[in-house]
């Protein structure tokens, strides 16, 4: 066997060795779409929720409880987008969906993701708001970080801009609806299309 087929063989062991221990990756356009949502969802609080001059969000007021409705409907709808898309995208690869590694994915994920949350409400609770768009960007960018091992694929790099853009946001009060679109929404349709772009070469 010559040297080239060696290293063929290396090659293809060390690609079924890490996708054995990795999830698979997740589809572009699930990023494309949640960007999309975050966008939209922006735009409809800052339209129709967002107190006017003089005025001021209150934790038990009606925009204040559309604005949670709103947040919770982004995410709901970007997570289901996500499941069958790469629902479909592992069926088409004849690959597994849910397995030890999913599990380890998920709880990496939930665990700074639900930890922020739980600091969110607490802060909110005691009514403090000015910091709520930049922590909820801090904690999801170390939500996609410390899951990002247990994928395929740059979305630590995503976690990173994620964290990134929150800690601006947290320098600059005033102004978290705009870091929030762009972080949930300019951020994930970048990083959906260039995913999306490297899936169809392949």
């Amino acid at each position: 066997m010559s040297e080239k087929d060696y290293l063929k063989d290396i090659s293809e062991i060390k690609n079924l060795m890490n996708r054995s221990s990795r999830f698979i990756s997740l589809s572009g356009l699930s990023g494309i779409f949640a960007g999309i949502y975050a966008i939209i969802g922006a735009l409809i609080a800052y339209l129709f929720l967002f107190p006017k001059s003089g005025e001021f969000l209150t934790l038990h007021g009606l925009n204040f409880k559309l604005l949670l409705a709103l947040l919770a409907s982004v995410a709901i709808l970007s997570i289901v987008t996500a499941y069958l898309l790469t629902t479909h995208k592992a069926k088409q690869n004849n690959e597994k969906i849910w397995d030890a590694t999913t599990r380890r994915l998920l709880i990496n994920f939930l665990i700074p993701l639900i930890t922020g949350g739980i600091y969110i409400i607490i802060k909110l609770n005691s009514q403090h708001y000015g910091l709520s768009a930049s922590l909820m960007l801090i904690f999801y960018g170390l939500a996609l970080v410390n899951a990002s091992k247990y994928t395929i694929g740059n979305v630590k790099y995503l976690g990173y801009a994620q964290i990134i853009i929150g800690l601006i946001c947290a320098a600059l009060p005033g102004y978290g609806l705009w870091f929030w679109l762009l972080g949930f929404g300019v951020f994930h349709i970048i990083y959906g299309s260039i995913m999306y772009l490297k899936e169809r070469k392949n």
